[in-house]
């Protein structure tokens, strides 16, 4: 493994690790064993029940991507995929996605470059989910929205990065299509492959229940983040404010492993933009952020233990 590989993975963990301290900074270790105590876990769980579902819709969801090339994986092994993926994903950052695809390989004989390809496809559908999101967000709070997009904006350094990579991607583009080498050869098998999969979102003979699944999805997101708040005794967020949490929290887990230590610095900020002080912010980010990571890690052990068994004759 390389030094570059060694810092993909270690930089999150120190990233996280010091975000952990600073978090503990503004709300002590005591302050939060007592938030915890009192916290009211029907609430907890309702939220952790919306999670599940969206986990659950998710891997029926792949199958409306997966049927137009040809395959129909049994429903208990997309689950039992995606759960593992999420789990994946606390430990090593954007592996999830290729153990997803890794595990369909494995147990569904599906080519990876395609279940990879769809897999790419519905972070696309994800991604226009979240712009979605973000555009209801901006509608409530402008001001908000506004500051942060356009904070340290520097144009020419902007326009000159997408510049380059645009330059990069024409240059790797022409050597595969006009590479003869068999490194070429098997990258462009490879790329055709994730084509064919990334294409089948346009083929899907149910788009409209495809689409339908990925709103349920996202409701549900929102709703686990909603469903949490009443869950600190006193904590009352306005809509603007679940939603820029919600959003917060979400670029925080893709910033470091599952949003370790990051996540309640995140929530607690944006909370405080509407008047809640950081200490209650802080902990309410550590309920939503446990409660989240303890049910990944439960689920995706559990579907760790069980794809060998339910599949042992294979």
């Amino acid at each position: 493994m390389n030094i570059k590989k060694v810092l993909k993975i270690i930089t999150p963990l120190i990233l996280g690790g010091f975000l952990v301290w600073y978090s503990l900074t503004i709300v002590s270790p005591e302050e939060l064993v007592q938030y915890f105590k009192s916290a009211n876990y029907w609430w907890i769980a309702l939220g952790l029940l919306f999670g599940i579902l969206s986990h659950l819709s998710r891997a029926y969801r792949w199958k409306f991507l997966l049927e137009p090339l040809g395959y129909k994986p049994r429903f208990i092994n997309s689950t039992l995929a995606v759960l593992v993926a999420y789990l994946m994903n606390i430990f090593l950052p954007r592996a999830g996605e290729v153990t997803r695809a890794a595990v369909m390989t494995n147990y569904e004989k599906i080519p990876f470059e395609k279940g990879f390809g769809t897999i790419v496809a519905e972070r696309i559908a994800d991604l226009a989910m979240m712009l979605i999101v973000v555009s209801i967000t901006l509608f409530i709070q402008f001001d908000f929205i506004w500051n942060l997009i356009t904070k340290d904006f520097n144009p020419v350094k902007t326009f000159g990065s997408i510049a380059l990579v645009i330059l990069f991607f024409t240059g790797f583009i022409m050597y595969i299509k006009k590479g003869k080498s068999k490194f070429s050869l098997k990258l462009k098998g490879f790329f055709l492959g994730l084509k064919e999969g990334v294409t089948s979102i346009f083929k899907m003979k149910n788009k409209w229940a495809f689409i339908v699944h990925t709103i349920f999805i996202w409701v549900m997101y929102i709703a686990m983040f909603w469903a949490t708040i009443p869950a600190v005794d006193g904590l009352e967020v306005p809509l603007g404010g679940i939603l820029i949490g919600f959003i917060a929290g979400a670029f925080s887990i893709a910033a470091t492993n599952g949003g370790v230590g990051l996540y309640p610095v995140a929530v607690a900020s944006a909370l405080s933009l509407f008047g809640i002080d950081k200490v209650t912010g802080n902990a309410f980010g550590w309920i939503m952020w446990t409660s989240q990571t303890a049910m990944i890690i439960v689920f995706g052990g559990l579907a760790f233990l069980i794809l060998p068994i339910y599949n042992k004759n294979k």
